[in-house]
């Protein structure tokens, strides 16, 4: 392995090469590739940012200039590392979970929004590339990290309507990717399928959930619909202890069944983990992994847990030593050879820890159940309600202050 490493911590695990055995799960359309593959569609995707940049810019000086920004920007998240792998779903190539899939318009808007960062240019720019939004208070769950348990199954503020007219806002202002919270949005399969329907094509709709109930029929429905993917918590890779730390006896047989119907009717999938203190070694992560892989997700995303909702007021802080077996992972299973097969991981106290939070009304924000404005999921900081009047002076304010815990 030729990837530089710093650090103690040990690997004993080494990838095994072959298919998947789990066929049943798999798609010609639905695949991580890596090797020619990768390297051909990342040909045509460079070509892509070479006809955005001629577009936007009538200089060639500022074409080259362009794309030294954009790989630069690559390399401020992610460091000098060479791309590995993408994931391949319904026709478009994914290299992280909250960069738009190639080809799109919706991923050269992106684009092309980023390159207002270098230069200002023709486009109509995204003011944020995700909003999270949460529509229900509604859960059969009672999750022990929950960021929203103090609100959980309280009666519900924002109507069907209110929704509608709050994606038209955060449309208006320029949205790339749409994420559906709670609560558990599949308790309002309706209402999600209503709002996607209704909504301009400018956003790409994700769909952060436990994977209740999501058989292949409602999967099918929100495809249909508009969705492009979901992030299905998974919080262990041993069915007792997911099922214990949700408090829900069904918890991590709907994750895998939600993953494997999500997957089959062409949606993007990740597990998303809250990665705890008593969960963290070298066996627990490098065994979800390996449960991750079996099940043909196309990412995992790591999440340190924060002092919020439930966890107000305890010391949930990883140790340092976590923290690099953590950041040792996502390193060498993204950029190694030898784990071309697996999940690409996404982890955001890696680069959260070198670049600063993106989101606190900068590039991303999260809105709650009752239609207040807060920097994050994990940062309960309300700054307006996204209804006000003057709701984007609040978000300006909130860009200002920044992100408490990372402004750098």
């Amino acid at each position: 392995d030729a990837l530089p490493f710093t650090g103690s911590v040990d690997w004993p695990y080494t990838a095994v090469a072959g298919k998947r055995k789990d066929r049943a799960i798999n798609s010609s359309q639905s695949r991580m590739i890596s090797g020619h593959r990768k390297s051909w569609a990342h040909f045509k995707l460079k070509v892509t940012l070479l006809r955005i940049l001629i577009r936007e810019y009538n200089n060639p000086l500022d074409w080259i200039r362009g794309l030294q920004f954009l790989i630069k920007l690559r390399r401020r998240f992610l460091g000098d590392h060479s791309l590995k792998k993408m994931a391949l779903v319904d026709g478009k190539y994914y290299m992280g979970l909250f960069t738009p899939g190639w080809p799109g318009k919706v991923h050269d808007r992106f684009i092309a929004s980023e390159l207002n960062n270098f230069k200002r240019n023709t486009s109509s720019p995204y003011r944020f590339n995700h909003v999270f939004l949460a529509i229900t208070k509604k859960c059969a769950l009672r999750c022990e990290h929950c960021y929203e348990w103090d609100s959980l199954n309280k009666k519900e503020v924002l109507s069907e309507e209110a929704l509608h007219t709050t994606i038209e806002r955060i449309q208006e202002l320029g949205t790339a990717q749409i994420h559906f919270t709670g609560g558990e949005p599949m308790l309002k399969l309706d209402m999600m399928r209503s709002l996607m329907k209704k909504a301009s094509f400018g956003s790409n709709f994700w769909m952060n959930t436990s994977g209740l109930k999501l058989t292949h029929t409602h999967a099918q429905i929100l495809k249909a619909a508009g969705l492009t993917g979901v992030f299905i918590s998974l919080d262990h890779y041993m069915p007792e202890e997911h099922n214990s730390f949700r408090n829900y006896k069904d918890a991590f047989y709907w994750a895998l069944e939600g993953a494997k119907n999500a997957k089959n009717n062409g949606l993007v999938v990740a597990f998303s983990v809250c990665m705890r203190k008593d969960f963290v070694t070298v066996e627990n992560v490098l065994q979800f992994m390996e449960l991750a892989k079996k099940t043909g997700v196309h990412f995992v995303q790591f999440l340190e847990p924060k002092a919020v909702g439930h966890y107000k007021d305890v010391d949930v802080s990883l140790r340092k030593d976590q923290i690099e077996l953590l950041e040792t992972t996502f390193l060498k299973m993204n950029f190694s050879d030898n784990y071309s097969s697996y999940p690409i991981i996404t982890y955001h106290g890696y680069y959260q820890r070198r670049q600063g939070c993106f989101s606190a009304g900068k590039r991303g924000v999260y809105i709650d159940t009752d239609g207040d404005i807060n920097p994050c999921t994990f940062c309960h900081k309300k700054s307006g309600n996204i209804l006000d009047d003057d709701m984007e002076n609040k978000l300006a304010t909130m860009s200002d202050a920044g992100c408490p815990s990372y402004n750098l």
